[in-house]
């Protein structure tokens, strides 16, 4: 029995599911969107699961294509997690906030204020922004790669100094000698920096956890340098298990250079199941879900493998000349599985069911399948966890969790309750107070 256990995430996006279709699914209320009982009815299943959170990205700008897809994100991920919140007691709270069009302290009392009001179980995801949309959204235009990440350091810096502005003691509460806080143990942090700055302090004493968990989901020289500084959880992309481990072992490298211990920092890569009784089901499943994006996603998985690919050929397979022509793209890490699937001999629509396109590897099976692939990742030392996908919300999370969670419960990777309250406690991370007094 291993001795190391998984940690899980959740994605929790628009109320529908990771996939874009998944709101005109049959049992799906369309009006999910801006039903916050709904995300409240799945943060809960997740936590009958034992996840350790729930992850909910963003950007600050209305993308996609509305006329068949629904926005992919909440209507504000901070709404969205003050309402699960008030419904949920262990799982943790993890929300994407930009630095390039926040300012620190604003970032700071909001996420401050969900960790207290959740008992210590928030997290923020730290990231730059580089749509011109968003920028557009604030009248701005796009700063340079450098001046983002400079202005990123400077944000979570004052924040952390921010979140520590009461000592973990400060808040007295005592009636008898009518003395509500130790002012002494309440400071400004007069932090001035290139791009933002702030006096300080905070309204908001310490959580259960001391404060929040940063979070980053970049990657490259830049967002590794901020995820080793400062991040305990790391939100990866990988499709391999080589692949996963070289990411893992950048962000623990780039926490040793930073001088703290490589161990704080937990690596999650991405899974999306196509989870059903059999691979038909599940196959069948996700081919329903991609009636209308497939045809237009035949031209790139002909790119990825080398091949001109039309939407009339969508429910033939490759013929023999197309298969000894094919070769995967070096520009595309899903390419060798697209070319693995294709050479199967399924048809190119059920070629794109397998998820060869989707933004993380794809299980197509039962319960099993998708247990063996995260298991096999694991063990490898590629994962400390992942954050899970599922495609439609209403069914999926309660599939996953009644039969995925039991398998790996049973073979020993995953706990079969909470052992913490807070989310520093799920993630096997110290409690902190404040600016890191290593990083000085």
């Amino acid at each position: 029995m291993s001795k190391r256990k998984m940690i899980l995430g959740m994605q929790l996006g628009n109320g529908y599911g990771s996939q874009v279709s998944a709101w005109g699914v049959p049992g799906v209320d369309p009006s999910n969107y801006t039903n916050y009982d709904a995300l409240v009815r799945y943060a809960q299943a997740a936590e009958r699961g034992k996840f350790a959170f729930l992850f909910l990205p963003d950007t600050p700008a209305l993308t996609g294509n509305l006329e068949h897809e629904a926005p992919q994100m909440t209507l504000d991920p901070m709404m969205a997690l003050a309402a699960i919140a008030r419904g949920t007691q262990r799982i943790g709270l993890v929300a994407t906030g930009s630095t390039t069009f926040n300012e620190p302290y604003n970032i700071a009392r909001q996420f401050k204020a969900l960790d207290v009001m959740s008992h210590g179980r928030a997290g923020w995801n730290a990231v730059t922004t580089s749509d011109p949309k968003a920028a557009a959204n604030f009248g701005q235009d796009i700063a340079p790669r450098p001046e983002r990440y400079q202005r990123a350091h400077e944000s979570i810096q004052i924040a952390q100094a921010l979140w520590g502005s009461w000592e973990k003691d400060a808040w007295i509460r005592d009636k008898a000698a009518r003395r509500f806080a130790d002012t002494s143990k309440i400071q400004p942090i007069n932090l001035r920096g290139e791009h933002v700055s702030s006096r300080g302090p905070l309204p908001i004493p310490p959580s259960e956890q001391g404060q929040p968990v940063i979070f980053s989901a970049g990657g490259g020289e830049y967002g590794l340098g901020l995820a080793g500084r400062y991040a305990s959880g790391v939100i990866g992309a990988a499709f391999t298990i080589e692949d996963a481990k070289a990411q893992r072992q950048a962000a623990r490298d780039a926490a040793s250079r930073a001088g703290r211990n490589p161990d704080e920092i937990k690596y999650f890569a991405g899974v999306m199941p196509a989870l059903a009784a059999t691979k038909r089901a599940a196959l069948d499943r996700r081919l329903a879900l991609g009636e209308q994006s497939f045809p237009g996603r035949v031209a790139y998985l002909g790119s990825m493998l080398g091949l001109t690919l039309e939407p009339s050929q969508l429910d033939k397979p490759l013929t023999q000349q197309q298969l000894a022509a094919a070769q995967a793209s070096p520009f595309d890490p899903r390419s060798r599985r697209a070319l693995d699937v294709a050479r199967e001999g399924w048809t190119l629509r059920e070629i794109l069911a397998h998820g060869v396109i989707d933004y993380h590897p794809t299980p197509v099976g039962d319960a099993t399948v998708t247990a063996d692939h995260m298991q096999e990742w694991f063990e490898s030392g590629a994962v400390d966890g992942f954050w899970v996908s599922i495609d439609v919300y209403e069914d999926g999370i309660d599939t996953f969790v009644d039969e995925v969670v039991p398998l790996l419960q049973e073979r020993g990777l995953f706990p079969a309750e909470y052992e913490g309250s807070t989310l520093r406690e799920h993630l096997g991370v110290p409690e902190q107070y404040g600016l890191d007094t290593r990083l000085q």
